[in-house]
């Protein structure tokens, strides 16, 4: 699914028009990428946890050489499902 059909989804869902739909879903993962930016994590109960993390430097394989490079460190956005979730898509 891609984000059009997502809108799609959503308003006929929501009984909104798709242009009401679109701007929902943009101004929801805006939310959610500032509040990551700041490095502060966003919960939807049910749903999982989008959060912040820290990955440090590191030395990797070429894997077509096999030569040792350096990685730098990282900062990550973060996903962990929640139960309901986990147990929707098990079931």
């Amino acid at each position: 699914m891609n984000k059009t059909e997502l809108i799609d989804q959503i308003a006929e869902a929501a009984d909104l028009p798709k242009a009401s739909a679109g701007r929902a879903l943009d101004a929801v993962l805006d939310t959610i990428t500032n509040q990551l930016k700041a490095k502060e994590q966003v919960s939807l109960v049910g749903f999982g946890t989008f959060s912040v993390k820290e990955r440090s430097a590191r030395t990797g394989r070429n894997p077509q050489t096999g030569a040792a490079i350096e990685i730098k460190a990282s900062t990550v956005a973060s996903f962990k499902a929640g139960k309901a979730l986990k147990d929707s898509v098990n079931s």
